[in-house]
């Protein structure tokens, strides 16, 4: 009999007890005598055979954490049960499936067991048969001698491996053959530097921007005694006569009050992110002192050239000159909120500005009553699904693009 057969029987009896270990060999009752270093056919996932020594162990110690199996038996050298084999091996040594697809049922041939009751039988022959059973017990003896030299000598694993023919380890599933990906490196490369290169292209715009408008404040501002010697008005005067945007960083009005979906807190989550985070929130999150003012890009989009927008939500801060590069505003839906605006009507007003009005789809009509009177576009977002804020988020900038377009040429 088999080590593993021999093992699975004992098991299945409740005879673990009697199993042994006497020097370097297990002994099975008084039944059989196996190496402890014997191969069994019971093949790991790992794709090697396990020895007795390692089955023995593990039947013996199933109940205890595989964390704590593993460390106790690698304190005694001895080998261990993977994680991914210990349920079918327990289930087939204990006899709860009749075989398993990890046996092999070739192992290497094992050296004769140790039988004693070989010896009471040989002592029950005939008489007349003791001199042949001597010349078979000496061949067999030589049989026995020269299969345990041939044991030593052969490296089984060597020889399973010899034969077999693996389909894919972790390497090859990365080989492909007539593929080369160098060209996703040159293409992913090329993809980055472009990327950097346009970041910097709008830094150095910003900063562009940002120049022009303290020159202009500078000339306009700076000098006001040298205005009055001139016979000038000191008093700023409005630039809202041309119908095109004035020179600087377009500007976009939010509302102060927290009763609008859209304010100086979350506008830059929804215009570059497409998510809608709500007013408390972002409050809540934010450290420091409020902004005064925001800088927004459409990131979500294929275009190479980006422009950069200022966000406030303070008109009464701006400059009569700072009028002319304000192109868009979320309207609260109140009157009061264009009050002491440079406009005569809300005619004027939503010509040279595209307004937009930020709702829940789920609000009734009548709060959007006032703000369908006006020609302002209406943005519908979900209170609970934020997938789709990115939507909404797209349709503003293509609307807003569309009128800077034709702000722009007319």
């Amino acid at each position: 009999m088999d080590p593993l057969s021999a093992l699975r029987d004992y098991t299945i009896r409740g005879d673990l007890d009697k199993i042994v270990r006497v020097n370097d060999d297990f002994r099975f009752g008084s039944d059989y005598t196996f190496p402890c270093n014997a191969q069994t056919a019971y093949r790991a996932k790992q794709g090697n055979l396990y020895t007795l020594e390692t089955l023995v162990y593990y039947i013996k110690n199933h109940h205890i954490k595989h964390t704590d199996y593993m460390h106790d038996a690698r304190a005694l050298c001895i080998p261990v049960v993977t994680f991914t084999d210990r349920k079918p091996l327990l289930d087939y040594l204990t006899g709860k499936v009749a075989s398993s697809d990890s046996i092999v049922w070739n192992p290497p041939k094992f050296p004769e067991e140790y039988r004693p009751e070989a010896s009471v039988d040989a002592d029950n022959n005939n008489g007349n048969n003791n001199s042949k059973n001597m010349d078979v017990d000496d061949a067999r003896d030589d049989k026995s001698g020269v299969l345990q030299n041939e044991t030593e000598q052969i490296d089984y694993i060597s020889v399973i491996r010899s034969v077999e023919k693996p389909l894919k380890d972790r390497e090859a599933v990365l080989e492909c053959k007539n593929r080369d990906f160098y060209s996703v490196l040159v293409a992913s490369t090329k993809r980055e530097e472009e990327r950097q290169r346009i970041e910097s292209q709008q830094r150095k715009d910003g900063l562009v921007a940002k120049s022009r408008l303290m020159g202009a404040d500078e000339r306009g501002l700076g000098l006001g005694y040298g205005d009055e010697m001139m016979g000038f008005d000191s008093k700023p005067k409005m630039h809202l006569k041309g119908g095109k945007i004035g020179e600087g960083v377009p500007i976009i009005l939010v509302p102060s009050a927290f009763q609008t979906l859209i304010t100086i807190y979350n506008v830059k989550e929804f215009l570059e992110d497409g998510v809608f985070v709500p007013t408390d929130v972002k409050v809540k999150q934010m450290k420091g002192a409020r902004p005064e003012c925001i800088t927004v890009q459409k990131k979500f989009s294929r275009d190479r050239v980006v422009t950069a927008y200022e966000v406030r939500d303070k008109p009464s801060a701006l400059k009569p000159e700072d009028w002319d590069r304000v192109v868009a505003v979320f309207v609260l839906g109140k009157e009061w909120q264009f009050k002491d605006w440079p406009f005569k009507d809300h005619v004027e007003l939503f010509n040279k500005i595209i307004g937009f009005y930020m709702r829940f789809e789920d609000d009734s009509v009548e709060s959007a009553k006032t703000v369908k009177q006006w020609n302002v576009k209406i943005i519908s977002i979900s209170k609970n699904k934020r997938h789709q804020d990115r939507a909404a988020a797209l349709e503003f900038w293509d609307r807003l693009e569309g009128f800077v377009r034709s702000r722009s040429h007319s």
